[in-house]
């Protein structure tokens, strides 16, 4: 069942988290640029040219059976065409920006105990390299990976991070049956009743068919069919 944010239950998700930076960055990633759930936090600072203002998409992350090393995976995109880039507006730039600098003062703060990242190359049967394994490294080397969205000491925990918030968004703040994933179709009907061309909204989702953004993405309400 999809949810479309409204701007109430968006700004009052927002005044609850004021003081989550990692979170409320992410959520509002989501919101301005219609990204999947693990496009969002396959994010690294080399996907992000906040100097020509472009997301470049090209992975998405995905969790499987935890060992020693972790438990967090990079690979493809959805499909072929999932693979794009998004413009970042003035609002997001600024967001980002400002979440950046934090993280750089976090990393002065931690200094040594700041968790570093690298990408372990993971082959398949056939020798082919298919996807990559997060994990902790200690010193910077050719496959070093700094993640966009981690907790303050640098630790990456892949999607768990908004699990905590949603479980507080469902019971505190009474928005039921609502997920980070349903920010996408928000974000696809909101321009397009601003005006956005449908093909230019299946372009920026990601979608190489009309259909498929119309079909599943594009939701109505009692509210607009009465306007």
């Amino acid at each position: 069942i999809k949810h479309i944010y409204s701007q109430e239950e968006i700004d009052k998700i927002l005044l609850r988290f004021k003081n989550n930076n990692t979170f409320i960055c992410a959520f509002l990633t989501a919101c301005y640029t219609g990204m999947r759930t693990g496009e969002v936090f396959a994010l690294t600072w080399d996907d992000i040219d906040l100097e020509n203002k472009i997301i470049k998409i090209n992975k998405t992350v995905y969790s499987k059976i935890k060992d020693d090393k972790g438990r967090w995976f990079l690979g493809t995109t959805k499909t072929n065409d999932s693979c794009r880039e998004v413009f970042i507006c003035d609002t997001l730039y600024k967001i980002l920006s400002n979440y950046k600098e934090k993280q750089k003062l976090l990393k002065k703060k931690y200094g040594r105990k700041y968790k570093k990242y690298e990408l372990e190359p993971i082959k398949n049967e056939y020798g082919k390299i298919n996807e990559y394994k997060v994990i902790e490294s200690k010193h910077k080397n050719l496959n070093s990976v700094e993640m966009v969205f981690t907790k303050n000491n640098g630790s990456y925990v892949g999607t768990d991070i908004i699990k905590y918030p949603f479980k507080i968004i469902h019971n505190e703040l009474g928005i039921k049956n609502c997920r980070f994933y349903d920010l996408r179709g928000s974000y696809a009907t909101q321009i397009l009743r601003k005006g956005a061309e449908i093909r230019d909204v299946a372009d920026i989702l990601g979608h190489s068919r009309i259909e498929t953004t119309e079909n599943y993405y594009i939701a109505s309400s009692e509210k607009t069919r009465k306007e």
